[in-house]
């Protein structure tokens, strides 16, 4: 195929898969990434369908945020600690300052119990559902007799 034969995924997109990963990475909605393009949503929708290589390089850079953010709620969860650091200005010759660090304090962020919440009932939804499954069911069940006893009444 010659170079001028070649469709748009070759001279757009292809040439273009590191930053197709980045902007995914940055948070980029798959709209937005095919604006950046210069293609139709629906051409993009079409090119993750036929372009593995596409497809991957969407797939590895959303992957990287959601390992980011699911540390982040993990640590949110869990509280941390942090060092909270204090800097004067500190004249050390004629017209020249230097940052001095005048103190450390250790801080402790409290655990986040919607962050936990949060985990458990995805993580853990076996445990941590709203309704347990067997109150579900039982509730279910239940309203099934009732049903079912409305309509002999008819």
């Amino acid at each position: 195929m010659s170079e001028n034969k070649k469709g748009k995924y070759y001279t757009h997109v292809e040439p273009k898969l590191s930053l197709v990963e980045c902007w995914a990475r940055d948070g980029l909605i798959d709209e937005q990434i095919a604006k950046n393009l210069g293609i139709a949503y629906s051409t993009f929708k079409d090119y993750k369908k036929k372009h593995p290589a596409f497809s991957e390089a969407l797939k590895k850079g959303k992957e990287v945020v959601d390992f980011e953010v699911e540390n982040a709620l993990l640590k949110r969860a869990l509280g941390y600690k942090y060092n909270e650091i204090t800097q004067e200005p500190v004249e050390v010759g004629e017209g020249i300052t230097m940052l001095k660090t005048t103190k450390i304090v250790t801080k402790q962020v409290a655990p986040d119990t919607t962050a936990q919440i949060f985990w458990l009932k995805n993580r853990r939804p076996d445990k941590w559902r709203d309704r347990p499954k067997a109150e579900t069911d039982e509730a279910n069940g239940m309203l099934e007799d009732l049903i079912k006893g409305l309509k002999q009444d008819e």
